[in-house]
C-alpha cells in the first residue's frame, strides 16, 4: 500500500530519478512497489538476478527496474527502466512512493520533564515520555511513546526514538542516529566477582558510559551497555539489528553492520566495516580486525586478522571452515566403505 499523500510516478520520473534509462512507454504510472509475483498493474518491480526470470515473465507490473542483460528480454513487462543496480536504484524511488508522514511538533501533556532538562525547537515528546534531570535534546529529536531519557543523557540533532526505547543516565547519543522500539542504551555490564565459600557472587560497579555515534541505527530489543571503568562505544554509520547484545567496553568501529542475535561480550574491540552475521558470538577482551567477516553462527574466541573471513566454531579460515565440513559429510559414506569390506573379509573366510 502507498503512503498517504503518495502521488503516481512515471517511468520517465523512475529514470530520472535512477540514472536508469526507459525502454518502453515513458508516461506508465506507478502507485507502489511489489514482488515480481505479486505485482499488479499499478506497480513498480524489480529484477536483479536472473533466478527470478520466470517471475519476471508472468509479473503483471507496470514498471520493472531492471539489470541491462534484462532490458531485452522477450516476454514480460514491456515497460522497462534499466539501471546498473536495481537494489540500489530501489533507496532513490521508495522515498517518493512512500514519503514519511510529516511529525508534529510539540510536549505531550502527559510526559514528565525533569529539572534542567532542555531542548532546541522543535522536537516532538509523545505520550508518557520521562526525562530526566539534565537531559539535553537537539533540533528535531522525536521521542515516541513511553520512552524514558535519564539524567544527563544527551541525544544529538535528528535523532529518533521509537516507543518503550530506555536510555539509562550518561548515555550519550549522536546525531541522526534511529534506536526502533525496546532498544535498551546504558544498562549496567555482567560484571561479578565469585567469591569462596558458597557467598554470593559480588557485583562490580559499573561506572562507564555508552556513547553512540552519529548516524547508528539500533533494532528493536537490541541491549548496549555501559562501560564498567571505561566506556562502550558504537562508532559513527554502524547498523545494528535486533534481538543484539553488546557487553561493558565493547568498542565497535565506525560503518559496522551486526545481524540479529549476535553477541558481543565485555572488551571486545571491532574494527571499522567490520560484518558480523545473526548469531555470530564473539568472546571477552578479543580483537576483531577492520574488514573482517564473520559468518551466521560464527564463534570467535581469538583475535581476527583486519579483512579475514571466519566461519564455524571455534570461527577459523572460511575456506578451511568449508573443506572440514566437507571432510565431515563424506565421513559417513566412508563408513559404509569401511563396514562393506569388514562385511566382504567376515565372510571369506567362512
Amino acid at each position: 500500500m502507498s503512503a498517504p499523500g503518495a502521488r503516481p510516478v512515471t517511468a520517465g520520473e523512475l529514470a530520472a530519478l535512477t540514472g536508469g534509462q526507459v525502454v518502453g512507454a515513458a508516461d506508465v504510472t506507478v502507485r507502489r512497489i511489489a514482488p515480481l509475483d505479486r505485482a499488479g498493474p499499478d506497480d513498480l518491480s524489480f529484477l536483479a538476478n536472473r533466478r527470478y526470470l520466470p517471475d519476471f515473465l508472468r509479473s503483471r507490473a507496470a514498471v520493472v527496474l531492471c539489470k541491462r542483460a534484462f532490458a531485452a528480454e522477450a516476454g514480460g513487462p514491456p515497460c522497462r527502466v534499466v539501471v546498473a543496480d536495481p537494489h540500489v536504484a530501489l533507496i532513490a524511488v521508495i522515498p517518493v512512493l512512500y514519503p514519511e508522514a510529516v511529525w508534529a511538533p510539540g510536549v505531550h501533556p502527559s510526559a514528565v520533564i525533569g529539572r534542567g532538562s532542555v531542548w532546541d525547537d522543535p522536537v516532538a515528546i509523545g505520550p508518557h515520555v520521562v526525562l530526566g534531570e539534565r537531559v539535553r535534546l537537539g533540533k528535531n529529536v522525536r521521542l515516541g511513546a513511553a520512552c524514558v531519557v535519564g539524567d544527563d543523557v544527551t541525544l544529538g540533532d535528528d535523532v529518533q526514538l521509537f516507543p518503550h526505547v530506555v536510555c539509562y543516565s550518561g548515555t550519550t547519543v549522536g546525531n541522526r542516529v534511529i534506536l526502533h522500539a525496546g532498544v535498551r542504551l546504558g544498562s549496567d555490564g555482567f560484571g561479578y566477582v565469585p567469591r569462596p565459600g558458597g557467598a554470593l557472587p559480588q557485583k562490580i560497579p559499573q561506572v562507564g558510559r555508552c556513547i553512540i555515534g552519529d548516524d547508528v541505527e539500533i533494532g528493536a530489543n537490541t541491549t548496549i551497555d555501559r562501560g564498567s571503568v571505561d566506556d562502550t562505544i558504537i562508532g559513527p554509520g554502524t547498523k545494528i539489528d535486533n534481538l543484539v547484545q553488546i557487553g561493558h567496553n565493547v568498542r565497535v568501529g565506525a560503518r559496522c553492520l551486526i545481524a540479529g542475535q549476535a553477541g558481543i561480550a565485555g572488551s571486545t574491540h571491532v574494527g571499522d566495516d567490520v560484518f558480523l552475521g545473526g548469531q555470530a558470538g564473539i568472546a571477552d577482551h578479543v580483537t576483531i580486525g577492520s574488514g573482517a567477516r564473520v559468518t551466521v553462527q560464527g564463534g570467535v574466541i581469538g583475535d581476527i586478522d583486519p579483512g579475514a573471513t571466519v566461519s564455524g566454531l571455534p570461527a577459523r579460515p572460511h575456506r578451511e571452515f568449508l573443506r572440514a565440513q566437507g571432510a565431515l559429510y563424506r565421513l559417513a559414506q566412508v563408513v559404509d566403505d569401511l563396514e562393506a569390506l569388514v562385511r566382504a573379509r567376515d565372510g571369506s573366510r567362512r
